[in-house]
């Protein structure tokens, strides 16, 4: 199944290194047979885009843990504190397109939210989606109020929808390795 996998450059960093990352709670996003019944109208390509902003909205929130594992607040939801070279990358979004199996479709938690079973292997990875400079003072702002945004508050979800506004650049599986080199 094509799915979009919420990351940081950090997580891209990993990829290249290793050949192969696990998504944070093996969490990614699909188009599933949920968001389709959820639009009534929309293409494939249409429903693939929504599926990449939910994954690029669930980035701001890998970005915002890690931040607060930086921080030194209490990093039980990160996978693991960032390191020197991460804390260093600038803060931008970045998706992973992949062609994965297995996964569980989840429509308890969300239309487009599956579950990965598998690591995500940098051979099935299509594509990767990556924020330009101009998004970080926007990514950095929605960070800081993306809990109390997905708890309702207009105000938060107004900065948030300003980082999300901003388009995501894609890259070839191929070009990873000199993208990070020129972070």
């Amino acid at each position: 199944m094509r799915v979009y996998i919420p990351a940081t450059l950090g997580m891209l960093r990993q990829l290249v290194s290793e050949g192969e990352l696990f998504p944070v709670s093996g969490t990614a996003f699909a188009v599933t047979p949920t968001l389709r019944e959820a639009y009534a109208e929309g293409d494939d390509d249409e429903l693939a885009e929504v599926a990449l902003g939910e994954a690029a909205r669930a980035s701001v929130r890998l970005l915002a843990a890690e931040s607060s594992a930086d921080d030194g607040a209490d990093g039980a939801a990160t996978a693991a504190e960032p390191t020197d070279a991460e804390r260093s990358l600038p803060l931008r979004r970045a998706v992973l397109v992949a062609d994965i199996e297995p996964v569980t479709v989840r429509p308890d938690l969300d239309d487009a939210v599956v579950r990965v079973g598998a690591p995500c292997r940098i051979d099935a990875v299509v594509a990767a989606y990556v924020d330009n400079a101009a998004a970080e003072p926007a990514v950095r702002a929605a960070m800081a109020v993306i809990d109390e945004a997905d708890l309702g508050d207009e105000d938060a979800e107004l900065t948030v929808g300003d980082a999300l506004d901003h388009d995501l650049a894609w890259y070839a599986t191929q070009e990873l390795p000199f993208l990070l080199d020129l972070l």
